[in-house]
């Protein structure tokens, strides 16, 4: 009895830490989807999956272990029902459940399915023995299709992005940042400018528009602003206008002739 009590207990702590572990790792997921949706890549995903896989794969080896007991044959009883709070079972089951009463018990402690559950099992397991194998043959042909149609879309979607991002990598580069970033500190800050515009800007020669003014006092030259000057360029700057007037005598077109 000694001999097989230990067994039964480094078997239960054997399987105890492996179901933490596949606990840890199914939070572990749990929590990528919900917090890190936007970071998760395929791979990832991937990989975690294949982590709970692998918890499993071990639970079973240990569950059909020869040396494992035969856990089918034992029965969990209820040592004592209170329905009262009980801190130690609140620490045990990391905080899932308060109180050990006589209507929690038999959910808690179950072995078998829900009486609805366990009737739909039972039909779905008639309903498929019932089946033919021409029909479950058919219905697995028909599945099979379905599934190769979307996945020759699945891969026709993905070379068609390929060829898309391909097609945009190749295509010539038609702007500079180094030359962007010379324009902007020219305009902004005046850098990489000669010094003869500068100074000309510094000293006032240089008027709205870029136009050419002169100093007070100095007077105006031939292309300068003026009576004598452009008419286009108005003075000071002005904008001529699109407006063009006809300005003739008084005696033209007064109606009456003295």
């Amino acid at each position: 009895m000694q001999r097989e009590e230990k067994q039964l207990d480094s078997a239960l702590e054997a399987i105890i830490t492996r179901v933490n572990d596949l606990k840890s790792s199914i939070s572990s997921m749990l929590f990528k989807l919900e917090h890190e949706y936007e970071m998760l890549n395929w791979p990832s995903f991937l990989d975690n999956f294949a982590l709970i896989a692998g918890h499993l794969t071990s639970l079973s080896k240990i569950l059909a272990h020869d040396k494992a007991p035969n856990l089918r044959s034992l029965t969990v009883l209820p040592l004592l029902l209170s329905p009262e709070k009980d801190d130690e079972l609140m620490r045990m089951t990391e905080g899932r459940i308060s109180t050990f009463a006589h209507d929690l018990v038999p959910d808690y402690l179950r072995t078998k399915p829900e009486p609805q559950a366990e009737q739909k099992m039972v039909q779905l397991e008639m309903k498929a023995a019932n089946l033919s194998y021409d029909a479950s043959h058919k219905q697995v042909t028909q599945y099979t299709k379905v599934i190769n149609h979307v996945w020759e879309i699945a891969n026709k979607a993905r070379e068609e992005w390929e060829s898309e991002a391909g097609a945009r990598a190749a295509q010539a580069q038609t702007s500079s940042t180094a030359d962007t970033h010379v324009l902007v500190a020219a305009v902004g800050m005046g850098k990489g400018l000669k010094s003869d515009s500068v100074q000309m800007v510094q000293s006032g020669n240089v008027g709205p528009g870029g136009m050419m003014v002169g100093r007070p006092g100095s007077q105006p030259g031939p292309g300068g602003p003026g009576p004598m000057g452009n008419p286009q360029m108005g003075q000071m700057g002005k904008a001529p206008s699109a407006i063009k007037t006809n300005i003739k005598a008084a005696s033209q077109i007064h109606p009456y002739g003295r």
